[in-house]
């Protein structure tokens, strides 16, 4: 058995637009796609926090993971992630108390540093980047809920969380794995790209690891795009709408809905956008099976990771479950039958 075959595969779903479709359309699929990525026998299936962006859907990810669980049955459910700086701890206790309880042993609690990306977000938001900086406080506030040790409010209780145990893991982004370690959680870092950062990142990592309450040993997963499809032209055709989309979004400051391929293709680039394009291309596992087979065993190797978390978006929804399916063929994970 591959080393890759060895670990968990999941998926995180940004419940992204595409041209012509509103966002209550990508809601929908969304939790039809978690149906299908639970049939196929991935292990986890979360959705993420994006506020004000026209190409994405999914602005209230712990409703839409409290879908998410209703719809499925085995499948874990959770967050990739609820953005911490953008809320009160209290809250997102509450909300992960409340999942819990009602898919008790099914929910993850994924968390991230950012906070809003624009002036007009963040003020709407009650937010300044100042928030970003005590993530670390925040974020003991918050787990302190659940164990009934929060000093911050005294005579505050987080109801129904305190006492539930809701697995809790931190999105590396800037010193994201530093507080990780610390907090004795575990890791989730981007694998697209800068390799040798990223390897040094899961390092240090591990050898700063703190055991807590939430966990014993340094726990990884690795989160990037894979493209799988029959060659490695229609794969890599797979990933040209999420790159667009991502140029678009560093030269016009809106990150729009997904086009097809074809508009991609047709599209008069700028050299800075040619540029861009190509750059976001890049560092992405995509190819036949036995090519992203291939491209997963080394990195895993060299990574030791525990899990992936896969986070492929794509114009074509059927080639894109078509890609999963591949993907959960090769790694021989449970039944593909619908």
């Amino acid at each position: 058995m591959s080393t890759a075959a060895g670990i968990p595969f999941s998926v995180l779903d940004r419940s992204r637009t595409r041209q012509g479709q509103d966002g209550p359309t990508a809601l929908r699929e969304t939790v039809r796609f978690a149906r299908r990525i639970e049939a196929l026998g991935y292990h986890r299936f979360w959705v993420s926090e994006h506020h004000s962006v026209p190409g994405v859907a999914g602005s209230a990810p712990t409703v839409l993971a409290a879908a998410v669980a209703a719809a499925t049955s085995s499948v874990r459910v959770g967050t990739g992630g609820v953005m911490l700086p953008n809320h009160q701890p209290l809250v997102v206790a509450e909300q992960f108390g409340v999942l819990e309880s009602l898919f008790p042993g099914r929910i993850d609690m994924g968390l991230g540093r950012s906070v809003g990306f624009t002036d007009g977000i963040r003020a709407a938001l009650g937010r300044d980047k100042r928030d970003a900086e005590d993530f670390p406080g925040q974020l003991a506030e918050l787990l302190g809920y659940f164990t009934g040790t929060q000093t911050a409010h005294p005579q505050v209780h987080a109801r129904p969380a305190e006492g539930l145990r809701v697995p809790a893991f931190v999105l590396a982004t800037g010193k994201g794995a530093r507080v990780a370690a610390g907090a004795g959680l575990p890791l989730v870092i981007a694998a697209v790209r800068g390799e040798d950062a990223m390897l040094r990142a899961i390092d240090e990592y591990r050898r700063d690891f703190r055991p807590s309450l939430w966990g014993e040993r340094p726990y990884v997963v690795l989160s990037g795009t894979v493209a799988v499809a029959a060659t490695t032209e229609e794969a890599r055709r797979l990933l040209l709408p999420e790159a667009w989309s991502s140029v678009y979004s560093r030269t016009r400051g809106v990150f729009p809905p997904l086009v097809p391929v074809d508009t991609v293709l047709a599209t008069a680039m700028t050299d800075r956008e040619r540029t861009l394009f190509e750059d976001a291309s890049r560092g992405q596992l995509h190819g036949t099976a036995d090519e992203v087979a291939a491209g997963l065993e080394k990195l895993i190797t060299r990574s030791a990771a525990d899990e992936f978390l896969v986070t492929t978006s794509t114009y074509d929804t059927a080639a894109l479950v078509d890609s999963y399916e591949r993907l959960a063929a090769l790694l021989g994970l449970g039944s593909t039958g619908t």
